[in-house]
């Protein structure tokens, strides 16, 4: 085998995202499998380089990953010939500068989502990529989870026949920082620094709805603030300016319906933290991150309708489950891999910066729907 090194970028590895999905579960977890195995007797060898403001933060990351190489001046690194990818996953509101620069230094670039806080910037990124003629990328991650991939089985096999509706249940309750430390970080609570549910969330259900079920063309949602106070890491009070809440209907190329709830303010009484529920006309599934139910027509009781006895049977209990029938990988490593090969062997591969962009232009479209109050048509992107 002969070994060729890929030297990674890592912006923003400090953070929560950056550091345990993409730095440790898949660019540490790829060294500790021995490398990416590319099949033509080239083993891939993925050499982060970590990038980020707190100096002290990154010295002690790479101290105790036994890493070399790390640094706080980003221009730098992107003048560094030996680097071949740039991965940002900053706070959004950063984002799109740093894209820009590595772009413009000829790197490959693979980014945490939203790709930018707005759909013009988006779509500006997607074609300065392009003409760069550099290889990009957007973090999908649920799409290559579990429960998805067992669901996304169900749909290649025609398990549904029609599928009629999707049901979206997403969430948990974020501790307001008072009493309890807050499980997120308090930008994601202020609007004027990126944060919010809409901005976060809307771009995943863009392309899980895209890859499995066909592309949203209307978007009608209600989005609120329901605390409107909130207290940071130094535990000072701020005034959460951000949507904590949305509430979305998605019209489906092809006349599906997905109705999905999202909220850091739900405490969880299901199963995983979030889940789909697809109906169709010849059977319905459930399905979150890492397991997924069914239950065929020719199997499905006969419930009615009696509000004076009580249930002696448990809904639950009348489902399948759908088994693995494979071993999952790490939702981030999978794609990650994928990534990578892209960029080695040009492999094919569509979940780029115009794909980030259509998650960017959702959100956007969702919030404008629930300030006015009206359903949008979200129109087809090209670039």
């Amino acid at each position: 085998m002969t070994r060729k090194t890929v030297r990674i970028a890592m912006n923003g590895v400090t953070g929560r995202m950056g550091y345990r999905q993409h730095l440790v579960r898949s660019i540490l977890a790829i060294r500790e499998q021995g490398g990416l195995d590319l099949g033509d007797g080239t083993v891939l060898w993925p050499e982060p380089v970590l990038v980020g403001r707190r100096e002290h933060a990154l010295q002690e990351i790479a101290e105790h990953h036994r890493l070399t190489h790390w640094s706080t001046d980003l221009d730098a690194v992107l003048a560094d010939e030996t680097i071949d990818v740039y991965f940002d996953a900053q706070v959004t509101s950063a984002r799109e500068e740093a894209l820009r620069k590595a772009i413009a230094a000829g790197k490959h670039i693979y980014t945490e989502k939203p790709s930018a806080t707005g759909l013009d910037a988006a779509l500006a990124l997607a074609r300065l990529a392009r003409d760069a003629g550099i290889k990009h990328g957007v973090v999908q991650d649920k799409i290559f989870l579990p429960g998805l991939l067992k669901l996304k089985r169900l749909i290649d096999g025609g398990f549904f026949g029609e599928i009629l509706s999707v049901r979206g249940e997403f969430g948990y309750w974020v501790f307001e920082g008072d009493w309890q430390d807050a499980q997120r970080p308090s930008w994601n609570y202020r609007a004027e620094d990126g944060g919010g549910i809409v901005v976060d969330m809307f771009p995943h259900w863009e392309y899980v709805l895209h890859e499995l079920f066909g592309r949203v063309t209307t978007v009608q949602s209600h989005v609120t603030t329901h605390i409107p106070q909130r207290w940071d890491e130094q535990g000072k009070p701020y005034a959460a300016t951000a949507d904590d809440a949305a509430y979305g209907i998605f019209q489906l190329e092809g006349g599906a319906v997905a109705q999905i709830n999202s909220s850091w303010t739900v405490r969880v009484n299901r199963d995983e933290l979030v889940e789909f529920q697809v109906d169709g006309t010849h059977g319905s599934a459930v399905a979150g991150l890492r397991n997924c139910r069914m239950q065929h027509r020719s199997a499905t009781p006969k419930p009615v309708w009696n509000p004076d006895l009580p249930v002696t049977h448990s809904f639950r209990d009348q489902w399948q489950e759908v088994p693995d029938n494979d071993t999952y990988d790490n939702g981030f490593k999978a794609q990650w891999e994928l990534f990578l090969r892209h960029v080695a062997l040009d492999e094919p591969y569509t979940w780029d910066l115009l794909a980030g962009a259509r998650g960017v232009q959702l959100a956007e479209l969702g919030l404008k729907s629930s300030a006015e109050g009206r359903r949008y048509d979200v129109p087809e992107l090209s670039l």
